[in-house]
């Protein structure tokens, strides 16, 4: 049994009688449970508790076991001097509030009703892939949907958070920290931090100080991404080099420790091609922060992110060596990429940096792109829940890594319908 399975016990008095006693022989009436903690201190805060004839408010711990008190170091902590009530599963020790009394304690043990712990005995039991895979299906389609749109703004709020530090790394420039964003999304997964730490070592203000010239902005890419290293045989590299070599002493750039994988990438994913759309990009769009920001529909994103990399790669994955012709366009489910892993998540927290709410128009664009392919989704999809936009699948992914991953049954809508309906 888990410590979280009596927090949900107590929480929703998930208790068989309404007679409860501590085990000094009190009565027991809970006015109030309180308030779940979750943070450090006392697992509820603000309960109100009737115990004998004294009404009491303060907090309320929770422990398997009485002793766990001790196990936890709580009696040197002054943060539980305002404990009013010990619930236990079991009791095997006494413990002493400040006040040197013994704490009154009320044990859960013989309260609950069996077929709800077996139920969430089962819950827990570890399946192939999820605890709940062979009962999900049974969860109406309101309980799933209510719960699928909770997870899409946990999500959301969430990737709004990690970029909180990263903005103040940047001076509130929101400009720059689209930039970073973008740059780290052109990477993908293979070279996302690489292509991270090359944005933040050039700076967008030295970056955006070119943007007049697309030759220059590649010169500085490739150059801080050490892809002019070595010998240069061809004509278009030995330009980018010698430009770059001007650059990096006008700006004074260090040298860069970028490394930029190749290894089993598509070509149209490599490096060489990501950075020159990138820079066409910032090229074309001088207002770029500006229009993401307006931009309402996924067809003004997908305009303004129809993009190509620069002529030399229509011939081109890597320097020097020639292929077929053809035009290196973003393409539409990579700028998806981009919708939902940075323009999203960013519009969302400069929206509430203003004090605004706009989570129906991002839902809008949530539901305008299609859902993403992945092994998470597959398997859900086999479970049944449709997933009919990006608004299904990004929720779905929050709920597998940060709720079924983590086992947080418990915490999760589903699971305590599960447990609710036993």
């Amino acid at each position: 049994m888990q410590e979280n399975f009596l927090h949900y016990i107590w929480q929703y008095q998930k208790i068989t009688t309404t007679v409860l006693k501590t085990i000094q022989g009190n009565n027991v009436q809970v006015i109030s449970v309180g308030k779940l903690n979750t943070d450090s201190g006392p697992d509820f805060y603000n309960s109100r508790v009737v115990i004998g004839d004294q009404e009491w408010v303060g907090t309320v711990e929770i422990h398997l076991k009485s002793s766990d008190w001790f196990v936890h170091n709580h009696q040197n902590d002054s943060a539980y001097n305002n404990v009013i009530l010990h619930v236990v599963w079991e009791n095997d020790v006494d413990v002493f509030g400040v006040n040197q009394n013994k704490l009154e304690t009320l044990v859960l043990k013989g309260l609950v009703d069996e077929k709800l712990l077996f139920s969430y005995k089962r819950l827990l039991q570890k399946k192939k892939w999820i605890n709940c895979e062979n009962q999900i299906h049974t969860i109406d389609e309101f309980t799933v949907s209510f719960w699928k749109e909770k997870l899409l703004i946990q999500r959301l709020q969430r990737k709004a958070n990690e970029f909180e530090s990263q903005l103040l790394n940047l001076e509130s420039n929101w400009e720059a920290l689209l930039f970073v964003l973008l740059a780290k999304n052109f990477g993908l997964k293979t070279n996302a931090s690489q292509f991270q730490l090359l944005a933040e070592n050039i700076s967008f203000g030295v970056f955006k100080k070119e943007v007049s010239n697309q030759f220059n902005l590649e010169a500085l890419l490739y150059g801080q991404s050490n892809l002019l290293e070595g010998s240069v045989e061809n004509p278009y590299s030995q330009s980018l080099q010698k430009e770059y070599l001007y650059l990096k002493q006008k700006y004074h750039l260090q040298d860069s420790l970028v490394k930029l994988q190749f290894f089993r990438l598509r070509p149209a994913s490599f490096p060489t091609i990501r950075l020159s759309q990138f820079s066409m990009l910032y090229h074309n769009e001088k207002s770029l922060f500006s229009k993401v920001i307006a931009g309402k529909s996924v067809s003004v994103i997908y305009e303004l992110f129809s993009i190509s990399a620069s002529e030399y790669w229509d011939e081109h994955y890597t320097f020097g060596n020639k292929s077929i012709k053809r035009k290196k366009m973003l393409s539409r489910s990579f700028i998806d990429l981009l919708i939902l892993n940075t323009i999203i998540p960013l519009k969302f927290m400069y929206a509430k940096s203003l004090g605004e709410d706009n989570f129906e128009e991002l839902l809008r664009l949530y539901r305008s792109v299609k859902p993403e392919k992945n092994t998470i989704l597959t398997r859900f999809k086999g479970l049944k829940l449709k997933q009919e936009s990006s608004a299904d699948s990004q929720s779905l992914i929050e709920l597998k890594t940060e709720y079924c991953n983590k086992q947080k049954c418990l915490q999760c809508e589903i699971g305590n319908k599960l447990l609710y309906h036993s």
